[in-house]
């Protein structure tokens, strides 16, 4: 075909009639015509089947086709490959998206789980370090014989309303005159009261014995004497429950040895500090006269 005819079907989608040498049939192939080499002899030509060349020397005839059909032929060939990128790069999106959504999904429940558990830890202990607690409802003194001086205390607690179960073992008892004394109970100084029908201060260590508690206390340990002690835990375990009532009997010519005890109008102060709760404070002054060997503090 000549040369100048060829150059105006460039760019063209045409109907391209071949026969290769020694074939009895013509093939017959439409697309578009991008380049001719004149100098190899080939037609490059983007068909259905893609992009291919024919030999110049086996054009028996080339028709091109209309314009619509050329326009619509580039239409959905572009279309197609714009979907294809369009939905390759939309799945990556979308996977990133989900990935990164479950890592923040995981991070934000596990964060929620370890506040949820620290608040409810914090919430528990809060309630038992307000509902829990030791009330003082009355201090007895113990004066020696010639009404000088205050030999022993006796401090009367109980738990506090809505308190849990109280470990006596594990209270401390603090005394401030001139220092700071901390005591603990002393477990073999716990007794029932009115053993062998004795009074408070008289309380034998055992039933029968000739020992008191008060001969036992000293600077670092009190002795205990349930006074409401229904179920025996007081005695039996050293626990203390809603409704007991206890007295703490203190000795205090061991703590201030200087007066051999608490002197008139002095004053004394403390607290009893349970495990888990509110602390019993206490500070009195002493009267002014000793009128009876057994005087009224608190």
């Amino acid at each position: 075909m000549e040369k100048k005819y060829m150059e105006r079907l460039v760019g063209k989608y045409c109907k391209i009639v071949t026969k290769e040498p020694g074939e009895e049939r013509a093939s017959v192939i439409t697309g578009t015509i991008e380049n001719i080499d004149y100098k190899d002899g080939f037609v490059l030509v983007d068909s259905k089947q893609g992009l291919g060349c024919l030999r110049i020397n086996t054009i028996i005839a080339i028709k091109p086709k209309s314009t619509t059909e050329n326009i619509n032929h580039h239409k959905k060939s572009i279309v197609k490959e714009e979907k294809a990128m369009v939905g390759i790069g939309t799945l990556i999106v979308f996977i990133a998206m989900v990935l990164i959504a479950a890592v923040a999904a995981s991070v934000l429940i596990t964060t929620s789980e370890t506040l949820q558990q620290r608040a409810r830890s914090v919430g528990t202990q809060t309630i038992r370090e307000v509902s829990s607690g030791i009330a003082i409802d009355d201090i007895t003194g113990y004066t020696n014989h010639n009404k000088t001086r205050i030999e022993y205390l006796a401090i009367s607690l109980r738990p506090r309303a809505g308190s849990r179960d109280i470990d006596l073992s594990l209270i401390t008892l603090t005394v401030l005159y001139d220092e700071l004394n901390v005591l603990t109970i002393n477990e073999s100084l716990v007794v029932m009261v009115n053993t062998d029908n004795k009074s408070v201060f008289e309380t034998p260590i055992y039933s029968g014995s000739s020992y008191t508690i008060l001969d036992n206390t000293t600077s670092i340990n009190f002795g205990v004497i349930a006074i409401h002690d229904p179920d025996n835990t007081v005695v039996n375990t050293t626990g203390m429950n809603a409704g007991d009532r206890v007295m703490l009997i203190v000795n205090l010519t061991a703590i201030i040895t200087n007066q051999g005890g608490l002197p008139t109008r002095e004053t004394i102060s403390g607290k009893v500090q349970p495990e888990i709760g509110a602390p019993a404070v206490y500070d009195i002054t002493s009267p002014a006269v000793y009128s009876r060997q057994i005087v009224d503090l608190w």
